[in-house]
């Protein structure tokens, strides 16, 4: 017989101690930042039917970059590559309880089939925030500015990351921070945004890439047949976060 591998899977991850040590540091900043701002955990199941991200998510994602299957009762199910579609499908079962604002948050496994490289691999944990039930600016700046308390606890320095902004009227965000950029080329690769998009970018150009990233989505609720709730939120990533916390030398666990 040949000898089994203990090799992991292509592009997924092992955690030893010291590995799991790091990534609880991490998932505990986050933790700390977003419930201090009063936004509350849900989770679900990593698997959900195809056809919530065929509607949404956008082509690409589902065509080329999904663990998409076949279950044994002839249902098209895949792994989810991203929590927003799921939160949708949540809020939408519950639409006529649920008391809005909502102010949640969530530390989902995702996976994508991709080409495994620096920062990106088939699965990774992601921090996912949202806020749903409120229309204006303010909320866009809530969120934002949450996204900024992340970077800042994680002892970041303003001049080492940038938030760049689609939104033209940029000066409506400067009371958050002074390192905003306007950048009308920014778009998500998600096609259900609606509204203002935003990235968070490394500044040190030996890791020039995006750490965190959202915008607004007012209508994903519809393709459940139900009321639009406004909403808008952010996601960012355990691989991309350690990244930027190793060029920059800050701590990767609590002192």
């Amino acid at each position: 017989m040949a000898k089994l591998s203990t090799d992991p899977y292509k592009g997924v991850r092992d955690f030893y101690p010291e590995d799991m040590a790091i990534e609880n540091y991490i998932f505990g900043v986050w933790r700390k930042v977003v419930e201090d701002m009063g936004y509350v955990e849900y989770s679900a199941s990593p698997l959900e039917p195809t056809e919530i991200y065929t509607e949404k998510s956008g082509v690409e994602i589902v065509n080329e970059q999904t663990f998409t299957f076949t279950d044994r009762g002839e249902r098209s199910v895949t792994l989810r590559p991203e929590m927003t579609p799921t939160l949708a499908r949540m809020v939408a079962a519950q639409r006529k309880t649920l008391k809005f604002p909502l102010r949640w948050y969530s530390i989902p496994n995702l996976f994508r089939y991709e080409r495994p490289q620096r920062g990106r691999k088939r699965e990774h944990y992601q921090l996912n925030v949202d806020l749903l039930g409120i229309a204006g600016i303010e909320a866009d700046k809530e969120i934002i500015s949450l996204a900024y308390k992340v970077m800042r606890e994680f002892g970041a320095r303003d001049e080492d990351f940038e938030i760049r902004v689609n939104n033209a009227d940029i000066e409506i965000f400067k009371d958050i921070a002074p390192n905003f950029k306007y950048d009308e080329t920014l778009a998500r690769g998600q096609a259900y945004y609606t509204g203002v998009v935003f990235e968070i970018f490394d500044t040190n150009t030996e890791n020039s890439r995006s750490i965190a990233g959202g915008g607004r989505y007012d209508n994903l609720l519809e393709i459940f047949d139900v009321e639009p709730v406004p909403a808008i939120g952010f996601g960012m990533g355990d691989i991309t976060i350690r990244d930027f916390l190793e060029t920059h030398n800050l701590p990767l666990k609590n002192a």
